[in-house]
């Protein structure tokens, strides 16, 4: 893919151009949220993963496809880690790993689009909408381009037989039912090497 025809027009905003795009892993983080005790929030992330952007000529026909690494989680807190790996949770020995694959790209408006798909978890597959943003085009230092994206969502983990919990006599729960899901991307076209 040359320089040229890595960027292009859609709806007056540079995007980028039909290919294959793979996340820079060095410069993208995946990452949740959850409350503890219904009013903190502790946040966690996935180390390891794999991702890839297919662009194709019609925005709205490009997909996405990303493959998480379940024992990769990290919450900063090794009990709790290791907890999160157990059956009471991710059961990583039996699942190890999450993925997501699109089923459709809607464009929202300016740089905005909604990513629809399917998430696994667990071996349960549910739909999901992603909320996404395109934030431009950066150069690299192996002289190429990168395109930045950010994405979120809000899933109900018991959706997924996430259903560990600690129910207080006032009702309060330990860990709260709905995650916030976070996704900052840097990617890379496939032909080109990411660069440190």
């Amino acid at each position: 893919m040359s320089e040229e025809s890595a960027i292009r027009p859609v709806q007056g905003i540079p995007a980028p151009g039909p290919g294959t795009w793979r996340f820079d892993p060095a410069h993208t983080a995946i990452g949740f949220t959850a409350r503890h005790l219904m009013v903190t929030r502790v946040r966690g992330r996935f180390a390891r993963f794999d991702g890839a952007i297919e662009v194709a000529e019609r925005p709205e026909d490009s997909r996405v496809e990303i493959r998480i690494e379940a024992a990769s989680i990290e919450t900063g807190a090794e009990q709790r880690d290791t907890h999160l790996r157990s059956p009471d949770f991710l059961d990583v020995e039996r699942f190890p790993a999450l993925e997501f694959r699109s089923s459709g790209l809607e464009l929202a408006g300016g740089s905005r689009f909604l990513i629809h798909g399917d998430l696994t978890i667990r071996d349960v597959t549910r739909p999901v909408t992603l909320e996404a943003e395109y934030l431009g085009q950066v150069p690299d230092m192996a002289g190429g381009t990168k395109v930045a994206f950010v994405a979120s969502t809000e899933i109900e983990r018991e959706d997924w037989g996430l259903t560990w919990n600690v129910v207080f006599d006032t009702g309060a729960l330990l860990v709260s039912k709905k995650v916030q899901i976070e996704l900052e991307v840097q990617a890379v076209a496939a032909t080109t090497e990411v660069a440190a």
